[in-house]
């Protein structure tokens, strides 16, 4: 049995309910890894500037969004 060929096969038979359900499980999971490594390397924050920092690493290369994260009302003094 080849790892790749089973994993397309089960991806393939899923709902696309199912596959939205994943990819929002594996966005979530993601977004939770990186505020954990942020509180790990900077300490305890407000929820307000973590949420900040995640979507500064998440989006933060791309110069649009980066301007929209930049105009975030958040008290970076905690």
């Amino acid at each position: 049995m080849n790892v790749e060929n089973e994993y397309s096969r089960l991806v393939d038979a899923m709902t696309v309910a199912e596959r939205v359900r994943r990819a929002e499980a594996l966005f979530r999971w993601s977004r939770d890894y990186l505020a954990r490594s942020i509180r790990a390397t900077q300490g305890p924050m407000s929820e307000d500037r973590l949420k900040r920092e995640v979507a500064l690493r998440q989006y933060g290369s791309d110069p649009a969004a980066r301007r929209l994260i930049d105009e975030w009302p958040v008290d970076v003094s905690d």
